[in-house]
């Protein structure tokens, strides 16, 4: 990582830890932030291995309706809940990795949705998820029985420590040999077959990490927001992720995080100006950029600042 490139991830990060005492709103920057934790989930599986998953609403919005039911149902304390709702995720990723994984392309994409369908008729239709109502007062309770997270500050800087934790567990993985092998699957599998690499394996620890840190969003989204819905299941919410990740720029680290704080404020700047239009506004913003910056925000950034270095 260069110097600068550090410089700035650190200058971000000490906005971050200043941002309750300037006046930002917590409850905003904590769905921000976990929503940045499911793009980031998700481009390390798109961005780093290639694969296009349909159905990554069904670990974001499956962890959540796990973690809000033992929170709110059984009393659990709210790490409990929330190491369930990761390992519910992960286990769900592995099953859905098992079936999808030797399927490419467009196949790989359906089988992901279909899976994740059930996954939303079973929110849907079980008696303990709430139906279409969802569920709803789920508290926040204390983190190992001492900090209480009722209050926003302190829920605020457990997010936010759990969120630069994962980024930063998702920069040494893509860094390390193991990154590099994805990365090598990414580009070209054939050869990656060749030179003897178990790809299939690879894919599915990647697709299994993935599911995991996703779950892990949802589940800090329902301890956050005190409920999980059907349109976290819903596959406009695997959509949404997807989006996020293109317009901030895929294969990039921070491009994820950038296209979902963008995604959000706009959603909450315009949901109450425009109402149902803010999916038309957001969709045409996309489009733009898709036209503008073929690689994401982020990436034309990248691509320009190396083309100054070689010219330079």
């Amino acid at each position: 990582m260069s110097r600068t490139l550090r410089n700035t991830y650190l200058g971000l990060l000490a906005l971050a830890v200043v941002a309750p005492l300037v006046g930002l709103y917590p409850v905003f920057v904590m769905k921000l932030l976990c929503f940045a934790l499911f793009a980031c989930a998700f481009n390390l599986l798109l961005g780093f291995t290639g694969l296009l998953s349909f159905g990554h609403a069904a670990f974001f919005g499956g962890a959540a309706y796990v973690t809000g039911w033992f929170v709110k149902a059984q009393s659990w304390t709210p790490e409990l809940g929330i190491l369930a709702g990761v390992v519910v995720a992960a286990l769900l990723g592995l099953v859905v990795g098992l079936v999808a994984i030797r399927r490419q392309g467009i196949y790989f994409a359906m089988i992901t949705l279909a899976l994740a369908q059930m996954v939303f008729f079973v929110c849907l239709q079980a008696p303990f998820t709430g139906g279409e109502d969802g569920l709803q007062g789920v508290p926040r309770g204390h983190l190992l029985g001492l900090l209480p997270l009722a209050n926003d500050t302190v829920m605020y800087y457990v997010v936010l420590a759990i969120f630069v934790a994962c980024f930063l567990a998702i920069l040494r993985v893509v860094t390390s040999p193991f990154g590099q092998v994805l990365k090598m699957i990414r580009e070209n599998e054939p050869r990656a077959i060749s030179l003897g690499y178990e790809v299939d394996k690879y894919k599915l620890l990647a697709f299994v990490l993935s599911a995991g840190l996703a779950g892990l969003a949802g589940s800090l989204k329902t301890i956050v927001m005190g409920f999980a819905t059907l349109s976290d299941v819903h596959w406009s919410m695997s959509g949404e992720v997807i989006l996020m990740s293109l317009l901030g720029g895929v294969g990039t680290f921070f491009g994820p995080v950038l296209g979902a704080g963008i995604v959000i404020a706009l959603q909450n700047l315009l949901a109450d100006k425009v109402g149902a239009w803010v999916t038309v506004i957001i969709g045409g913003i996309f489009v733009v950029c898709v036209l503008a910056f073929r690689k994401g925000i982020v990436g034309e950034l990248l691509a320009w600042r190396e083309r100054r270095g070689l010219r330079s």
